[in-house]
């Protein structure tokens, strides 16, 4: 659904509306979370739970905020099977 505007979703707790961008579905499965409980963990390895927090709390600002935020609507609409070949690489 689109604002009235005729532009993406957008509002609290999207860090910008949303665009797909390929490359991210690569680092979604190469970086690191980089702070928090699950320091270390990639992205892509994440529980729904705490994609769900951040969801409800704010994703943080800059790339991360947008790694999160594509994390979170892959698990919430069941598609991390999305991501296992690019688990495997080339």
């Amino acid at each position: 659904m689109t604002e009235a505007h005729g532009g993406p979703p957008s509002g609290p707790g999207l860090p910008e509306p949303l665009e797909f961008h390929p490359e991210r579905l690569l680092q979604l499965v190469t970086v690191p979370m980089p702070f928090g409980k699950h320091a270390g963990r990639l992205i892509a390895d994440l529980d729904g739970g705490y994609l769900a927090w951040f969801a409800r709390e704010g994703f943080p600002n800059g790339q991360i905020g947008r790694l999160l935020a594509l994390m979170h609507t892959i698990d919430h609409n069941g598609l991390r099977p999305l991501l296992d070949p690019l688990r495997r690489g080339p």
